[in-house]
């Protein structure tokens, strides 16, 4: 039977007519049938933006889809595949009336229904993620997709002019590739042309002219150059088929615009196609061709050895004819030419027979396909996450995917423009990528980073203890290997904070049993509540998972807890009661307003070590030539030294002629964006003077020195208060040099 093409009328008697072909069983025909009569009776009425009834175009869907030779299931879910979302019938009707399977098929065409995403963009990859999962899940989605856009392609002149534009760039965004990928070029190229019309009319009339202008030039020319191959293969007893190939109008747009190319630059707008019946026959005919016409260098491509990834196979070579003329030839068997035009839909047309099974047929796809494989782990991984990230890693790596690249074994891997061999060993299994330490290009050691060329081949060496490292994500180019990287890092992330959160209670219940405080009042989380905001803890695990991890130690925690003996302001009362009755008996006050009992002459200074400051208690220490260095009472570096050369000392707060003090303060905290600008603005509010920062992360922890100017204890202790509230700090001390 004739085939009908576009400008064809096609009506339901020729859906039959064609299916009947390769469809014999009356059971099979009575459920297409079955559908045919549900839709004319649910879209009666329904018109297309052509005035046609809209069952015409489930009728060209249907026609399609038995041109593509798929099964009864799939023709009845073709017709029916508008019918729950234009005619409102619920599932369970659709179920009871055609079975899961066939619902199954429709709800995976279904377009989305309008949902409240930010822009179109969502909208639009939202949509062709529901489709894309649908297809990883069943091929036959998909083909009944291109049907329904092959005719929508069709019929698009009815539509507004933005709304051809915005079709026809979804359509070669996203139909055309996956037909390319699925090896159906005839839908492809139709695609294609249809898309270029709406998109770049100029472009489309312009190389329409150029075609038909050399038409007969080139007419003349293929037509002597066939009757040269004709003749040469008669010569040598070959049984063949041979014909002429029109190379398609965005084919040539592509690679005058894309490759900035001159019409007259083309060489394979002359093209021939020879067919034979076995592929020892396609390697002899390359033979002759060759000693015949002279090969054009580098034009030569076996993909009878090495396939494309959508099982196209065919040799292909460019020669120069008698006339000077540039041809390209295809040499395939019968199989090969059927499985380049109607692709994965041909491999696996519709058999009838017990043995058939849609669930054997995916599988078979699949393994077949290793791109298909791919696509259903990327589906699985992302296809609860963001919908622009899934629709952009899916262009990338898998539509766009054009590396090809060899295990040892000679098994092909398909990869992204950019891929390293840590993407390669992701495709290759999770485990191989997990535990990559090194990678063989082409028998030479190469950095992990290296990117990967069509052609080579690579090996990667494994080693079971080690794991993914975190700055692999800054060159990894497959969605599917960085988010198994993350997986990982992410699950190891948690093993190690467990085991840190038990090291940090660990820490704390020994700081407890070691103050001899009660273990079940400081091992209560509620003890803590108000310390969180302090450690940049958000619970009491974060807390401990900070001490656990040494950013802060349990002592820390527990000194900020623990309420203070006496308070600031009851401790210099007691100092200035006890000065008060120490300067009876005083001999001297220095301008510094230090009293010192029952010295004279002597020069006082404050000690550099600690730099006491008014209010704090203070000793005095008589050294060799120097006078007396004032310290704290609690200064470390008084230990050890002779009781005898210790004195008395008090703060005369009526003769303190110095009226600012330095101070320096060791201030710890959880490194975080703005944390040093926080300090600096709560020093600027209490009105202390920063002489110096000296400021640094170690790990996660910020580590910051600050020399300030102060008038006193009182000052400086409402500073530290103030600081201690900021968020992400933990602790604040007096530094002692």
């Amino acid at each position: 039977m004739k085939y009908k093409g576009a400008h064809d009328q096609v009506t339901f008697d020729d859906v039959l007519e064609s299916c009947s072909t390769y469809i014999t069983k009356k059971e099979s025909i009575d459920l297409i049938q079955k559908a045919y009569d549900f839709i004319m009776v649910k879209h009666e009425g329904q018109k297309r933006k052509s005035g046609e009834p809209y069952t015409i175009h489930l009728i060209w869907v249907a026609y399609i889809l038995t041109t593509l030779q798929t099964g009864p299931t799939t023709i009845a879910a073709g017709l029916l595949h508008d019918v729950m979302e234009d005619c409102d019938v619920p599932r369970e009707e659709m179920v009871e009336r055609f079975g899961e399977e066939i619902t199954s098929l429709v709800e995976g065409v279904t377009k989305i229904n309008k949902m409240p995403f930010k822009d179109e963009a969502d909208v639009y990859a939202e949509n062709h993620r529901k489709i894309y999962i649908a297809m990883a899940k069943d091929i036959r989605v998909i083909l009944i997709k291109l049907a329904d856009r092959l005719h929508n392609m069709r019929t698009l002149q009815y539509m507004p002019p933005a709304k051809q534009q915005r079709i026809s760039r979804e359509t070669l965004e996203v139909y055309a590739p996956i037909a390319h990928r699925l090896g159906i070029n005839d839908i492809r190229i139709e695609l294609e042309d249809l898309c270029l019309h709406y998109l770049d009319p100029k472009a489309y009339l312009e190389i329409s002219e150029l075609l038909e202008q050399k038409r007969s030039e080139r007419k003349e020319s293929v037509e002597k150059m066939m009757k040269s191959v004709e003749k040469l293969l008669d010569e040598n007893h070959i049984d063949y088929r041979i014909k002429g190939r029109a190379k398609h109008i965005y084919s040539i747009y592509k690679k005058m615009v894309i490759k900035h190319k001159r019409f007259d630059e083309l060489y394979d707008l002359n093209a021939l196609r020879i067919i034979l019946k076995d592929k020892m026959k396609c390697y002899e005919v390359l033979g002759i061709i060759h000693d015949h016409f002279r090969p054009l260098p580098g034009r030569f491509k076996d993909y009878i050895a090495m396939p494309k990834p959508n099982m196209y196979q065919s040799l292909h070579t460019a020669v120069i004819g008698e006339d000077g003329h540039i041809f390209e030839i295809q040499i395939r068997t019968e199989e090969m030419d059927e499985l380049a035009e109607r692709g994965v839909a041909s491999h696996w047309r519709y058999k009838e027979g017990k043995d058939y099974s849609s669930r054997q047929e995916q599988k078979d796809i699949v393994d077949k396909l290793q791109w298909l494989g791919d696509f259903i782990t990327l589906s699985d991984e992302i296809k609860d996450g963001d919908a622009k990230e899934y629709y952009d890693s899916l262009k990338r790596d898998i539509f766009e995917a054009n590396v090809y690249v060899m295990t040892p074994q000679g098994k092909i891997v398909e990869l992204p423009n950019g891929a390293t061999p840590i993407d390669f060993a992701y495709r290759i299994h999770t485990e191989v990528g997990h535990h990559a330490v090194g990678a063989i290009v082409n028998n030479v050691m190469v950095p992990i980073n290296t990117k990967l060329k069509t052609g080579d081949v690579c090996e990667i060496k494994t080693n079971k203890n080690s794991g993914p490292s975190e700055d692999w994500l800054k060159f990894v180019r497959t969605a599917g290997a960085r988010n198994k990287i993350r997986q990982y890092i992410s699950k190891k992330d948690a093993e190690t904070q467990k085991e840190a959160i038990e090291e940090g209670k660990k820490l704390l219940k020994e700081e407890i049993r070691k103050r001899n405080l009660d273990e079940k009042k400081f091992l209560d989380p509620e003890t803590y509540k108000s310390y969180f905001g302090s450690f940049g803890a958000r619970n009491f695990d974060d807390l401990m998972l900070v001490i656990g991890k040494k950013q802060a130690t349990a002592a820390t925690l527990i000194d900020k807890v623990l309420p203070s003996k006496t308070g600031f302001f009851d401790n210099l009362s007691k100092i200035l009661k006890k000065n008060n009755n120490a300067l009876k008996n005083q001999k001297k006050s220095s301008s510094l307003g230090i009293s010192v009992k029952g010295v004279d002459g002597l020069k006082v200074q404050l000690s550099k070590c600690c730099n006491p400051i008014p209010g704090d208690e203070i000793i005095g220490y008589v050294s060799k030539g120097q006078g007396i260095k004032v310290h704290r009472a609690d200064c470390p570096n008084l230990k050890g030294v002779e009781k005898g050369r210790l004195i008395d000392v008090y703060w005369d707060y009526t003769n303190i002629m110095q009226k600012r003090f330095e101070v320096d303060i060791d201030i710890r905290g959880l490194d975080r964006p703005n944390l040093l600008n926080d300090i600096i603005t709560v020093l600027g509010q209490v009105k202390v003077n920063i002489l110096n920062i000296n400021a640094g992360v170690v790990d996660t922890e910020a580590q910051i020195q600050l020399k300030l100017s102060v008038e006193n204890a009182e000052l400086l202790q409402l500073t530290i208060d103030n600081l201690n509230k900021i968020q992400g700090v933990y602790s604040i001390s007096r530094v002692i040099h």
